[in-house]
Formats: C-alpha cells, structure tokens, sequence
C-alpha cells in the first residue's frame, strides 16, 4: 500500500491545503492527515477543533484519514508504516525549509517526501495569515474550506 502522511497543525486548514491533498489523492492509496501535538506552540483552534475541521472537509473521502501525533514525524511514519510524506511548495522559501527536512527524513528512516507546487492563485495562503485576518474581523472565507469559514 502506497500510505502517505500529511503532516501539520492545520491551525486552520486551508484551500491551499486542501489543493495539495486533493492533488496527491490519485498518487496514493492512502492519506494520513497527522495533526502533530507540540506543548510548547499556541494554537488558535484547539486540537479536537483542527480534528474536527479536517473530519468534514474530507468526510466523503474514503482515502483520507485523521489522526495526531507526538513527537518526530518520521517515528510516526514508521509506526503506521507510511513510506512517503506529502508536502505543499508555495514558494522557494519553502522549498528551502522543506528540502532541508526531506533530505533529514530521508537519512534517518528512508521517507520519501513527493513534493507538490500549489495551484496558481493560491499559493499567497497559509495558516498564518488565515489567523490573522480572523484575529482582526477581516474577510477570510475565501482562503479556507467550508468546515472553517461557518466559524
């Protein structure tokens, strides 16, 4: 079985997200969406909230799963014996950041990570300016899937 995770903290998920999933869907036979737990990160949406969001935006994808996880991302890979992680590239910064860890993954438990480029028009997203357009009272319905935007 070709088990991919897509790890995160979804805080909040968002179409760019969204984009990326739904584009690695004919690349695998399984999605895991991992909500990774980390005690020292402030979250907006607590973890069962960010569960919640992912379960209704994929509930009628038999493919996708949802879980969380502690500790490195690779361990979590190996327990649920998943060969591949999925990523999202917005940009070069990312592909930097995201290089980086992919090549670390790799070394230490033979992960590969299959990279895709968001769509055009959405790589101007990400969680972080969701979050603060919220935070302000600004439009953000634009940028998110209909679990997040009836918010």
């Amino acid at each position: 079985m070709r088990r991919a995770v897509f790890p995160g903290s979804f805080d909040p998920i968002t179409l760019g997200h969204v984009d990326i999933i739904e584009r690695g869907l004919p690349l695998f036979d399984e999605i895991i969406l991992a909500i990774g737990t980390n005690s020292s990160k402030k979250y907006m949406f607590s973890l069962e909230k960010r569960l919640e969001f992912l379960e209704k935006t994929f509930q009628n994808e038999p493919k996708i799963k949802v879980t969380t996880y502690s500790g490195l991302t690779v361990d979590f890979c190996k327990e649920i014996e998943a060969k591949f992680l999925l990523r999202g590239l917005r940009n070069g910064i990312d592909l930097e950041f995201e290089k980086a860890i992919g090549q670390t993954n790799y070394k230490m438990e033979n992960i590969e990570t299959v990279f895709l480029i968001a769509s055009s028009g959405l790589e101007h997203i990400s969680s972080t300016i969701v979050r603060d357009v919220m935070q302000h009272g600004g439009k953000y319905q634009f940028m998110v899937p209909d679990s997040v935007s009836s918010e």
